[in-house]
């Protein structure tokens, strides 16, 4: 991709640059086309978080499908896929297309799709799948096949729970389902899937999911091939693998996927909270690889400062961000110390010092909470060696 003066976080009035000449060119972060604020991620600590990963998959013999709505970026695809992920999931049509663009060998799309259209263009390409949790869905599948000859459709069909999101609301509504969409010629049941997300312990997700595994045993006899059962989010992936392959076995018989998506980057606020890894430690570690770099453009009155990034540019749905590091005038890093973000506005961040102190120009490094809502914002993120200098750019295709 080419980066010009539409690339936010770069400074390239005259000109352009493609990727592989900015990431050639050896800048530091804070000597090359840079602008403030401006996002990058750390190569180092994403190649140790996708290998964390994908060993914990192994170690657990289960598949891995990380959901690719977290970055939508075709380089950190290829990063996940080279260590060995099964596929990749998406949870919209634009994002499946945009993943079978970026030669994604598997793609399941982790919602009901109710958009001929799209299934027409789906029946023709073995290697998609997508949820069904109700008969309006099958039925749109079943026109979509009937308007492509010999066309093919795979399903998963939904395991949801009352109150929750989507999903069929029970296990026998789950098996009535299948069977409803088994006898669609061309629409084959691939097996079961469901999220777990929401669950408040992991009491509670071991029960869900027993009811999942019940699904995946009903239905076995509709499933051409070995069934799929298919859940892990980024929050308790641990209690998932306990049901679906205790002491590293696998339910007989069954392809078991995880979904984990988050983990590539990770973050620093809800899910360093909240990572089955922190229950684990044995099992492995992850560390934030996203920085949001933003300069103090404020310091208007003791103990207050403002920096210039704002809800345009941070994550903001579950936490704020965090202020990790601070860059003085004269290159030198401390810590951030104390200081505390309080409140965003769309290019502002209203920093309590407490026993920091901030001047103007000087730069902060933020640490994000949930990295699935930072991709999102930046169309190019540069990637640093640990001295912060841009050693590649990271596309995004939201």
């Amino acid at each position: 991709m080419t980066l010009d003066s539409y690339t936010k976080g770069t400074w390239l009035p005259y000109g352009e640059l493609t990727d592989d000449e900015l990431g050639a060119a050896g800048h530091s972060l804070f000597d090359g086309p840079f602008t403030w604020p401006v996002m990058v991620a750390r190569r180092s600590v994403l190649i140790a978080n996708v290998a964390t990963m994908a060993e914990y998959t192994r170690r657990h013999g289960v598949l891995f499908a990380p959901h690719g709505k977290t970055t939508m970026s075709p380089e950190l695809f290829a990063e996940q896929l080279d260590a060995g992920a099964w596929g990749i999931t998406v949870a919209t049509a634009n994002q499946a297309l945009a993943a079978h663009r970026f030669r994604v060998p598997r793609i399941l799309l982790a919602n009901e799709v109710l958009d001929e259209k799209v299934l027409r263009w789906a029946a023709t390409r073995p290697d998609f799948l997508f949820y069904v949790d109700s008969r309006a869905g099958v039925d749109v599948a079943a026109r979509s096949l009937a308007a492509v000859p010999g066309g093919k459709l795979s399903v998963l069909v939904e395991l949801g729970r009352p109150g929750g999101r989507t999903g069929c609301r029970s296990v026998a509504q789950a098996v009535d389902l299948a069977r409803v969409a088994a006898a669609v010629p061309g629409l084959s049941v691939a097996g079961v899937a469901g999220y777990e997300g929401g669950l408040p312990d992991t009491e509670a997700v071991g029960a869900w999911m027993r009811e999942l595994v019940a699904v995946a045993d009903e239905i076995a006899e509709l499933v051409p091939g070995t069934p799929i059962v298919s859940a892990g989010g980024s929050a308790w992936f641990d209690a998932v693998v306990d049901v679906l392959a205790p002491e590293g076995k696998p339910l007989a018989d069954r392809q078991i996927v995880l979904r984990s998506g988050a983990y590539i980057s990770h973050d620093d606020g809800y899910y360093s909270r909240v990572t089955p890894f922190a229950r684990h430690p044995e099992e492995g570690s992850l560390v934030g690889a996203l920085e949001v770099w933003a300069q103090v453009i404020s310091a208007p009155e003791p103990g207050f400062a403002v920096l210039g990034a704002g809800r345009r540019d941070v994550p903001f749905d579950i936490d704020l961000p965090v202020p990790l590091r601070v860059r003085a005038l004269d290159g030198t890093v401390r810590d951030a110390g104390a200081a505390r973000v309080v409140k965003l506005d769309d290019q502002h961040a209203y920093v309590d010092l407490n026993d920091t102190v901030l001047a103007p120009g000087e730069l902060v490094c933020l640490g994000v909470s949930h990295p699935c809502t930072a991709f999102d914002k930046w169309r190019a993120v540069p990637v640093v060696d640990d001295e912060h200098r841009v050693v590649d750019v990271l596309n995004t295709h939201f």
